[in-house]
């Protein structure tokens, strides 16, 4: 009898909800497609982030630990990269250039790390400068506490905002009972520091007794994107749901986010989570994505380069193994497009500083997204 009413409940919600953003849910597969996908950077297994140096060459890094200096079609490994703590879903994560890199030259970089003498990992964020190819001047910025041998949940994104502050985010580490509702303890949070690592005074856990005060935001489950909006500098985020209810959401100074209160995804054995998608104080996604999408990378097309693209949201889907194009009115999405059908799992999407769009996909390597005349 328990397992009826179980499997009824579940029915309820999820037709509920289906039903509920049953238009913003659909993704259209396009007649046209303004560009041509061609393999630029081959033979990369999972390229978590990438990118470029004002010379023109990458930086990528392999989940695995290998940081990677492409440069006129060549592929030469960067010495003195971080040690990483590998497991699961942790590795070497994200890369980001100082907004002011062509006078200081750092480097800023996600990953999963061993330090803090306990059994475990959990996320980092350092800084670099690149020189011959080896990281110098290595300096660790922030790593979040405490280490676990759980594989899951490290984040990890990096953006820089207008003001020059550094913003990365942490996953709840697969502990969503203690982390992401509790400021005192790391994950599950997005993060803010000055680029040389202090706690800005304005961040809005200052002052707060135990806090880990260099959190913006929190309720968070495992964000692995985060990029700025070029037309109104908000810092905006996706973060991977359970089953159903990834979400996108636009990161604001001190707000709950939800997780795992309230959410629009369930279990992934199909039991519930919570009956609450709402709860006042607590803030609502833009847009949520059921089923779930599984996204990872995030950019905003700025150049005319693909005809009707310019302002449109592009994200990559590492479960259905697409690039979804997401049209935007202001902060609403109004449509989904499905790009690149079947191209594999999406990790990275990035326009570059040519205005060309580059998806970074597992087992294969780096795209340029090439108009079509």
């Amino acid at each position: 009898m328990k397992n009826s009413v179980r499997l009824i409940y579940i029915f309820v919600v999820t037709f509920h909800l289906s039903c509920a953003q049953d238009s913003e849910n659909q993704v259209d597969t396009p007649s046209e497609i303004p560009f041509n996908a061609e393999l630029l950077i081959d033979e990369l297994q999972i390229p978590w982030g990438f990118t470029f140096l004002p010379d023109g060459s990458m930086l990528i890094s392999e989940k695995s630990g290998e940081l990677i200096h492409y440069e006129a079609g060549k592929k030469t490994m960067v010495a003195n990269a971080p040690e990483i703590y590998a497991r699961g879903q942790g590795g070497l994560l994200d890369l980001e250039l100082h907004p002011d890199y062509d006078n200081n030259g750092w480097i800023y970089i996600t990953y999963s790390s061993s330090e803090g003498g306990e059994k475990g990992g959990n996320t980092a964020l350092m800084r670099a400068r690149l020189r011959d190819n080896s990281l110098i001047d290595n300096e660790l910025l922030y790593k979040a506490v405490p280490n676990t041998t759980k594989g899951q949940h490290f984040g990890s994104r990096i953006e820089f905002d207008n003001e020059g502050y550094v913003y990365f985010s942490v996953g709840d580490r697969g502990n969503r009972d203690v982390n992401p509702q509790d400021v005192t303890k790391d994950g599950g949070k997005i993060y803010r520091l000055m680029d040389d690592g202090k706690i800005p005074e304005d961040n809005p856990f200052v002052g707060t007794d135990g806090a880990k005060t260099a959190v913006f935001s929190y309720g968070h489950r495992n964000p692995q994107g985060l990029v700025k909006n070029p037309e109104t500098g908000a810092i905006w985020n996706h973060e991977h749901g359970p089953r159903g209810g990834d979400e996108l959401n636009i990161v604001k100074k001190g707000a709950n986010f939800g997780w795992p209160v309230i959410t629009y995804g369930i279990n992934y054995s199909g039991t519930p989570i919570t009956d609450k998608t709402e709860m006042e104080g607590m803030e609502q996604p833009i847009h949520y994505w059921l089923p779930s999408i599984a996204p990872s990378g995030m950019a905003f097309v700025t150049s005319d380069n693909y005809l009707g693209y310019k302002g449109n949201l592009l994200v990559g889907s590492l479960a259905f193994q697409y690039l979804e194009r997401l049209v935007l009115d202001g902060n609403k999405v109004v449509k989904r497009e499905k790009l690149m059908a079947d191209i594999g799992r999406v990790r990275e999407v990035k326009e570059g500083p040519d205005g060309l769009i580059y998806v970074a996909v597992e087992g294969k390597g780096i795209y340029k997204l090439v108009p079509k005349a």
